[in-house]
């Protein structure tokens, strides 16, 4: 084996996940997907014991995905929770009128309740990740008033890639409700 010298590398720790609760957030970046009409917003946590915890993340690990991601639609049908997100920043942020310019929402602050779901792993086993369950003021969740959901587990049977056969199983092409 060549020689290494350790002198200078830290050793691992284990890594602490991010618990599910309630958090002030801030908004680090946001990109407008017009086409999708949706909203692709990045926060980080911008108080307490976890704050900066995604930043602390990249820099522990700079091939890592940014983690906290919020979709927010602006389609016709998604209005409603649309607009009970912008109420939320708004409320967060004295003076802060949003004006249709999702620039506008970079360095703002929200209040972000933080729940777990299943999903499906690419090697078919379960795995658990956060989702944002719900948007807040901060002053609410400073209040904790706020709930956070069990978790959402996976319903049904696992899916088909992973029952044994995998392909087998399928429906003639015929049978297919997409055609």
């Amino acid at each position: 084996m060549k020689h290494i010298d350790l002198n200078d590398v830290q050793e691992a720790t284990e890594f602490q996940a991010l618990p599910v609760g309630g958090y002030i957030c801030g908004i680090v970046r946001v990109e407008d997907l017009p086409d999708k009409e949706y909203l692709r917003i990045e926060y980080d946590i911008a108080d307490g014991k976890y704050k900066n915890y995604y930043r602390d993340q990249i820099q522990r690990n700079p091939d890592w995905h940014w983690g906290g991601v919020l979709i927010r639609s602006y389609k016709e049908k998604a209005l409603p929770f649309f607009k009970a997100f912008v109420t939320s920043v708004e409320k967060s942020n004295a003076g802060y009128k949003f004006s249709d310019d999702e620039k506008t929402l970079v360095r703002k602050f929200v209040g972000l309740v933080l729940a777990e779901e299943e999903y499906t792993k690419n090697n078919g086993d379960v795995g658990k990740r956060l989702y944002v369950a719900s948007v807040h003021s901060v002053d609410a969740i400073k209040k904790g008033e706020f709930k956070v959901p069990e978790l959402k587990r996976l319903a049904g049977a696992a899916p088909a890639a992973t029952q044994q056969g995998s392909f087998e199983n399928l429906p003639d092409e015929d049978d297919l409700p997409f055609n």
